[in-house]
């Protein structure tokens, strides 16, 4: 049978990739090259690449002047994206969060590269769209924040300002919608755990399945390569075609990594771990409650805003780092369903560098695919940090001093949630409380407020909140405040907190009081036991 001029392959036969090594992959990353990641942290970081890319940059030159997309943040704060993080190296970034890459922070705050951020859960949906063929995602995820071209298009420093939209504004049925263009990738690289001889990949032992498929394809719609890492290589047929994620034939090259332990780990604080990819479940020890904390104690009271049978999302910061804790501490699990952006449903999710995982989880989703739930039919209730909020009731939770974290799911997620509830501590920097006779004690007030006149960045839009009906409530450690109608409103102080000194004192504006304001419940505050949670949620 004739062979392909091209290919040299008879007709029979498919497209195999080559088995290079982390040296030969980053020699195939031509100048100027766009280049996108797919992880989430430091799950599903393709180390091995990444690290020789970086490596090969620093001794040569080469390859420089790259565009770098990524859909979430990719980092531990060291790795990750973060071996790009290098001038001459990167000349443009296009990310959905920065908030544990300081060194990709500290280039965008300096304007020594270009850096444009997009809706976490868009930017998933963009590879799809991107794939089909399509002309762009079409959203009203965006509007009126800062990622509306007519306020700052997502650009992230003054010199992007000058640079063309990536996103524009779009009538449709007489209706706003938002556009984020596709980008054009010369480049996609990817992780998985088995890679067989055809060049079939699984993700079996990652603890998310995120958007790989989707990315592959978006990198094939523009010509562009493939480049994959994977744990283990096997025998050719030997995966089963159900754990399949990316056949062979869209993945150009592939490389082993011979330091698994290091450079594949499963997440940033451990190597393998088979609850956080559903291989078992392990029992929840009651040494794992949370000890008492301002953090405990305002997961605490945005949890009494559930309803029996709720879905939930929690977002970084405070909510990841508490609320799934406190939901098993107190017996509710089979009362809720807890979810993560990432495509989790159920158990007990991790916080900070390890944000996105969660041991003993029901299910979990393509990254896209829970995005298509958020931006759809949306959460119940969904627990989001925050930084700073105005008299109207908008937020900023992407952009607090010269750090420009991006957006990551906030803006997604908080367009269609039924209910928003914002978590934070009233001031900022050096705040320190103690818990006495179930009440709140302030021992050193924070020196930043956080009620502000003027944000930084509109993450949030209250006014469009209001026009829609959404309920939204902005929760402290001493003070509960409701978006209502006729604007922002104090509906709760802490016992033990003064109203006027330790509250309106340290305000940029005076809030409505409600007629009727209330003590939070003192059991909120107990130190040394759950709280009653099951007792107060509410019924539907």
């Amino acid at each position: 049978m004739p062979g392909s001029a091209k290919t040299g392959r008879t007709n029979n036969q498919m497209k195999k990739p080559i088995f290079i090594c982390g040296e030969e992959a980053a020699a195939m990353i031509d100048n100027g090259a766009t280049v996108a990641t797919i992880g989430m942290t430091l799950v599903s970081a393709a180390e091995t690449i990444l690290k020789a890319i970086e490596k090969r940059f620093l001794e040569t030159g080469v390859p420089n002047n790259l565009t770098v997309v990524h859909s979430c943040g990719q980092s531990d704060r060291d790795r990750g994206v973060q071996h790009f993080a290098h001038e001459g190296m990167l000349k443009k970034i296009i990310g959905g969060h920065w908030g544990l890459q300081p060194r990709i922070m500290d280039l965008i705050a300096q304007n020594k590269i270009l850096a444009y951020n997009v809706p976490q859960g868009q930017f998933a949906q963009l590879f799809r769209s991107m794939a089909g063929g399509e002309p762009g995602k079409i959203t009203k995820v965006g509007l009126g924040t800062f990622m509306d071209p007519r306020i700052d298009g997502g650009k992230m420093n003054e010199i992007t300002k000058a640079e063309p939209d990536i996103n524009d504004i779009l009538m449709i049925d007489g209706e706003e919608y938002m556009r984020y263009r596709p980008i054009p990738l010369d480049f996609c690289i990817i992780r998985g755990t088995y890679i067989d001889e055809n060049g079939n990949l699984s993700t079996d032992e990652e603890a998310m399945v995120l958007e790989v498929l989707s990315a592959v394809l978006a990198c094939k719609k523009f010509g562009g390569k493939v480049i994959a890492q994977a744990k283990y290589k096997v025998k050719a047929e030997t995966l089963h075609c159900k754990k399949v994620t990316v056949p062979g034939i869209f993945i150009d090259a592939a490389v082993i990594c011979p330091n698994p332990e290091e450079d594949h780990r499963q997440t940033h604080s451990f190597y393998f771990d088979p609850a956080y990819c559903g291989d078992i479940k392990t029992p929840i020890e009651q040494g794992d409650a949370l000890p008492i904390s301002v953090r405990k104690v305002i997961g605490r009271r945005a949890l009494l805003e559930v309803c029996e049978d709720d879905i939930l999302n929690v977002g970084t910061g405070i909510p990841n780092d508490v609320i799934g804790a406190i939901i098993a501490e107190e017996g509710v699990t089979e009362d809720v369903t807890l979810t993560v952006e990432s495509g989790i449903y159920g158990g007990v999710p991790l916080g900070g560098v390890d944000f996105g995982i969660a041991k003993n989880q029901f299910a979990l989703l393509r990254h896209d695919d829970q995005f298509d739930f958020y931006n759809g039919v949306g959460v119940d209730v969904t627990f989001m940090g925050a930084g700073q909020m105005d008299r109207q009731g908008n937020v900023n939770a992407t952009r607090l001093g010269p750090n420009p974290t991006g957006a990551g799911g906030f803006i997604d997620i908080t367009t269609n949630a039924k209910h928003v509830v914002f978590c934070s501590t009233f001031t900022a920097k050096g705040l320190v409380c103690s818990f006495e006779n179930n009440q709140l004690k302030i021992n050193k007030e924070g020196s930043v407020l956080k009620f502000v006149n003027q944000l930084q960045q509109i993450s949030y839009n209250g006014d469009i909140s209001r026009k829609k009906g959404q309920k939204m409530s902005y929760i402290t450690e001493r003070a509960v405040f409701e978006l209502r109608l006729d604007g922002l409103v104090l509906t709760e102080i802490a016992p033990g907190i003064d109203l006027q000194t330790q509250i309106l004192d340290l305000m940029e504006y005076q809030p409505m009081i409600c007629p009727n304001l209330k003590i939070m419940k003192s059991e909120l505050f107990h130190v040394d036991k759950p709280f009653g949670l099951k007792g107060f949620l509410k019924k539907k």
